[in-house]
């Protein structure tokens, strides 16, 4: 199965957060599965952490670099043809990083592991 990773997914997955699920858990450990994690996020947590928003325990580019590499997981290029879904996708959800990995996931065929049930009404396969 091929995964998108949410945002907060790849967080609690690398700092071992209890929020993550027993499910979200197995299927990011499971190594027939494909880990893949959007630009979009590491954007995300960059502009959190400029305005205050979260803060992390060790530098940026060390953090992602462990949160993605040491974990095995690969990077999704933002391509022309994800943001184009973005010009038609309804609005059923305002953040336009979640967006953008809803996006992502739908026109690459993968599931989104996330916590965030809105993901949902896009008819994308959430794991969670």
């Amino acid at each position: 199965m091929k995964l998108l990773l949410d945002t907060h997914t790849v967080l609690w997955f690398y700092l071992a957060d209890p929020q993550l699920s027993a499910t979200a858990s197995g299927t990011i450990m499971d190594p027939a599965n494909e880990k893949w994690v959007s630009p979009a996020s590491y954007w995300e947590i960059a502009i959190k952490i400029s305005t205050g928003k979260y803060a992390l325990a060790q530098p940026y580019e060390d953090f992602w670099r462990n949160a993605i590499d040491a974990n095995g997981f690969q990077i999704l290029p933002i391509l022309p043809r994800h943001t184009a879904l973005l010009t038609t996708m309804p609005y059923h959800h305002r953040d336009p990083f979640d967006r953008l990995i809803v996006a992502q996931a739908v026109a690459e065929g993968m599931s989104v592991v996330s916590a965030d049930p809105i993901i949902d009404a896009y008819g994308v396969t959430r794991v969670w």
